[in-house]
């Protein structure tokens, strides 16, 4: 390959390629090329699209030194370096409306050097013959930025009087541009009605609409409008998020999260969001903006109640030239502090530059907005509740705690409540301690720790005058405490067959070991008979915390034999237990969680979950607080309880973050039960950052199309139709990858039901055939299902034959797997389909069918649905008496459902009139006054 293929196969890649890292290093390795080929054509069509890559990703020193390269060229020959090169952005006279304002948000350069700027903008238009509005524009942008309002107005109204032009902002850019005007000169209706203009008229470019929306989160406040107001932060933080340059969008967001009683989820975003601070050291008044915001949004957190809350990430070196250097963590009330500082520091700066005091009035605006408070709540992050301290008060209390963490299973915790220990004069107690302390290092696999201590514990035994056992650890080491090299399974099966001279409690400890390397071996049956005879020997030594130790893994190896019957119905007798320590109670709740769980018993299941939370809570188990409580969410969540799941997902999710490991696993669950609570933004917000994760830790092919599926679903119920388009597609293209023709299948038929909402039905048929091929060599029988009735509908709605084949073969399967409710469901769909072929004593006849279907399965909501369509059916047959029997059953039907009901009789009244017996509608009508 020639390097002039090469330039242009990197050209074709960078106009393919989205904004962002990727497509920065493209244009960097183009320019590179052309200066190596020494070819300054070529140079000029790489930095063209390099000065439009830079402006986009925020990086303004690339801008500014590319544009200028390329306005030296143009100058000097404009025929070989043409204004225009037909590539988007890459428009030089574009690209000059960009410069005073990167000019502007920097104190370095000076007023006079921004006014040159825009004069020689001004004259290169006029060369150009070009008309004004884009240096308008520009001239209207500097006079706001540096706060001389009156001018700034002036110039807003001649732009609107001034004829729009190629040169003109597109259509959503001039309308967010205005609106944030309108927003910081006190006319809110005025912004908020440009920016649903933009909406509604579904305008957008690169950083809009979250540009917009976030201008307009105050005015709606002030409005009184708050849902509006929460789902505009939702969906402008969201498409922000990712964009480094977009720091004045993420200081509005999280200015709403700091004055909407969000503190919690306003510190989330200030530590998501500071090493932006550093992205783009030409960006200052972009500075200013978030260190303003910060500032508010700290304060926020330190009024109630979190000033001491440390701010991760603050005390990156890269951020020593904006709060100064600092030993330790930040904490949110002096962060606080010093992002005021920094913020006044810079204002200084512009208004001594500018001659104005525009970016004090700013912050003190700022200052003034910290004493309001909207209540809008946004579930997707909370404060942690901190449960009362209840730490032990001595060393016996520490004791306690070390045994009952052993007890559950918490090493990590046990052996930090055992190191709280101190001496303990008392060697019986000092042996069992030091067995504790073996045993959690054991379980860690922590061998030269735990070998480390037998010295101790072998003298230990010897002094509480337990010689045998001694003997028998010093012959037997680590393999007591479950070690398994070779030879020391086999050592202790030898020391089993010959324990009968050992005293009781040597006896039980053997068993119990080996009971758990057999369980561990894949041998419960062994294992069960082990631990039989372990609780034996506790018992006559008198030991009942090893009885219920050797009980809890009777337990287990039942459940791994099937018999979970008998597992159950010893942990309802162990707890029925009033001697039990605190953390053999959590590990027995944990496990009957568990078991409920596995028998369907799943709300039964969740409240031992959060039994054992609570304990745990209390013993200060926070290495093993985690994984119980995302079993309470997965519990709550499956038995169809999500508000319930939320907390507690977001509870585990803090303390898994704590620990340094991945929460992505836990997140998806956190989304997908906020999705099933009704917060789909939110959910959508979280399930785009567990995508983004996923791909970055390579992730397989399937665990990412099952995220993409879920926050595709979330975006479309957002009403975020085209973002979730690219969600489902991507989902396909991942579910082929990972050879899941089912799936793939079912995620283009949620593509296609987006498309027939908006009338595209001729696209969505292709889409649900495509999906029809790929399932049918399948034998996933609920995928099937779904594709052939879909399709069936969209060939019914086509007035195709196509479609009775379909709902006999859905019907079919229905029939086989009894399931009632779908034969009734499918039912439904002939019928509907059979009026769009005027078959209307056929369609009647299926809608009352299906309307019995469902009311014997006991969904009422959907039996009314179907007797009420064969209504209308008639009504609009024109056979009015019939239809006045079927509205009257419906009315019976709904009963219980008042917004049916009313549509009904609705419905009927107008029936009736048609009639001529008003007496009878108006009576009907009647019932819409109840």
């Amino acid at each position: 390959m020639t390097d002039r293929t090469r330039f242009e196969q990197l050209l074709d890649e960078i106009d393919r390629t989205p904004w962002g890292p990727a497509e920065q290093a493209l244009t960097a390795e183009a320019v590179a090329l052309a200066q190596e080929l020494g070819d300054e054509q070529l140079e000029y069509q790489a930095r063209m699209r390099q000065t439009a890559s830079a402006n986009m990703g925020g990086l303004t020193d690339v801008m500014l030194n590319s544009f200028a390269w390329c306005l030296a060229h143009h100058d000097a020959d404009p025929q070989r370096f043409p204004l225009d090169i037909d590539n988007g952005a890459a428009d030089l006279m574009w690209q000059f409306k960009w410069m005073a304002a990167t000019l502007r948000a920097s104190p370095a350069f000076s007023s006079e050097q921004i006014a040159a700027v825009l004069d020689d903008m001004e004259e290169h238009y006029r060369r150009a013959g070009i008309g004004l509005s884009g240096v308008l524009t520009a001239r209207f942008e500097d006079a706001w930025a540096s706060g001389r309002l009156d001018e700034a107005e002036r110039l807003r109204a001649r732009l609107e009087t001034t004829p729009r032009d190629d040169y003109s902002h597109c259509d959503a850019c001039g309308r967010s541009q205005a609106a944030g005007f309108f927003a910081v000169t006190d006319r809110d209706e005025r912004a908020i009605g440009l920016v649903e203009e933009m909406l509604d008229g579904g305008f957008s470019c690169g950083e809009e609409p979250e540009h917009a929306l976030s201008r307009v989160l105050l005015p709606y406040l002030r409005s009184g409008r708050l849902d509006d107001a929460r789902a505009a932060h939702l969906r402008s933080y969201r498409l922000a998020k990712d964009n480094p340059d977009n720091l004045g969008i993420i200081a509005n967001n999280i200015v709403f999260a700091a004055v909407t009683g969000n503190e919690a989820r306003a510190l989330s975003l200030v530590e998501r969001h500071l090493p932006w601070l550093a992205h783009d050291p030409l960006n200052v008044d972009g500075h200013f903006a978030v260190l303003s915001a910060i500032a508010l949004a700290l304060d926020r957190v330190a009024a109630v109640g979190h000033g001491d809350a440390a701010v991760r990430g603050a005390d990156a070196p890269a951020l020593e030239p904006f709060f100064g250097s600092r030993d330790g963590e930040w904490t949110a009330s002096d962060l606080a502090s010093a992002a005021f500082a920094a913020a006044e520091r810079i204002g200084a700066q512009f208004d001594a530059r500018d001659g104005s005091d525009w970016h004090a009035r700013r912050l003190a605006g700022m200052r003034t907005l910290a004493a309001q408070r909207w209540d809008v709540p946004v579930r997707s992050d909370a404060f942690a509740v901190e449960a009362p301290s209840s730490d032990p008060q001595d060393a016996d209390g520490w004791y306690d705690r070390a045994v009952a963490l052993a007890s559950y299973g918490s090493e990590r915790d046990a052996l930090a409540a055992a190191a709280r220990v101190g001496d303990l004069p008392d060697a019986a107690r000092r042996a069992r301690l030091l067995g504790l302390r073996i045993g959690a290092h054991a379980s860690l696999e922590d061998w030269t720790e735990a070998e480390a201590l037998l010295p101790a514990r072998g003298q230990a035994l010897r002094d509480a005058g337990w010689h045998e056992q001694a003997d028998l650890e010093a012959r037997r080491g680590l393999a007591l405490y479950g070690r398994a090299d070779v030879g020391d399974h086999a050592g202790l099966e030898q020391e089993w067959a010959d324990s009968a001279g050992l005293p009781a409690w040597s006896r039980g400890d053997i068993a119990l070991t080996l009971a758990a390397l057999r369980l561990r071996g894949d041998d419960p049956a062994g294992a069960a008979e082990l631990t039989e005879h372990a609780a034996v020997c506790f018992a006559e030594a008198g030991e009942p915390r090893l009885v219920v130790a050797s009980s809890m893994l009777r337990a287990m190896a039942c459940t791994a034999l099937g018999e979970i019957g008998q597992a159950h119905d010893l942990l309802e007798s162990l707890l029925d237990d009033d001697d039990l320590n605190p953390g053999q109670r959590a590990r027995l709740l944990e496990v009957r969680a568990r078991l409920h769980g596995g028998a369907g018993r799943l709300e039964q299941g969740a409240a031992d979950a959060d039994a054992a939370v609570g304990i745990l809570t209390q013993l200060g188990a926070t290495a093993a607080l985690a994984d119980v409580q995302i079993l309470a969410g997965a519990l709550w969540e499956d038995a169809g309880v999500p508000d319930r799941a939320v907390p507690r997902y977001r509870a585990g999710i803090r303390l898994i973050d704590g620990r340094g490991a991945d929460p992505s696993g836990a997140q998806f669950r956190l989304g997908r039960a906020m999705l099933a609570a009704g917060h789909a933004a939110e959910a959508a917000e979280l399930l785009a950052d567990v995508l983004q994760r996923e791909e970055q830790s390579g992730a397989s092919a399937a665990s990412r199309a099952m995220t993409a599926t879920v926050l595709a679903r979330a975006l479309a119920l957002a009403e975020e139709y085209g973002q979730a388009m690219g969600a489902y597609g991507y989902a396909a293209g991942l579910h082929a990858e990972a050879d899941e023709p089912a799936e793939r299948a079912l995620v283009l038929t949620e593509q296609a039901k987006i498309l027939a909402r908006f009338g595209e039905n001729s696209d969505a048929r292709d889409l649900l055939e495509q999906a029809a091929e790929l399932v049918r060599h399948t034998d996933a029988v609920g995928a099937i299902v779904e594709v052939l009735h879909n399709l069936g509908q969209a060939y019914g709605g086509d007035r195709d034959e196509r479609a009775f084949a379909l709902f006999d073969e859905v019907a079919a399967l229905a029939v086989e797997h009894e399931a009632d409710w779908l034969i009734a469901d499918v039912t439904d769909s002939r019928g509907r389909a059979l009026v769009e072929f005027d078959r209307i004593d056929e369609a009647v006849a299926a809608l009352l069918t299906a309307a019995d279907g469902f009311a014997d399965a006991g969904d009422a909501a959907s039996a009314g649905g179907s007797e009420l369509f064969a209504a209308r059916t008639l009504t609009d047959a024109g056979r009015l008496d019939d239809a006045v029997a079927l509205y009257r059953s419906v009315l019976d039907r709904a009963a219980g459902m008042p917004a049916m009901r009313q549509v009904a009789a609705l419905e009927l009244g107008d029936v009736l009139e048609k009639l001529g017996r008003t007496g009878d509608a108006a009576e009907v009508r009647a019932l819409l006054d109840e």
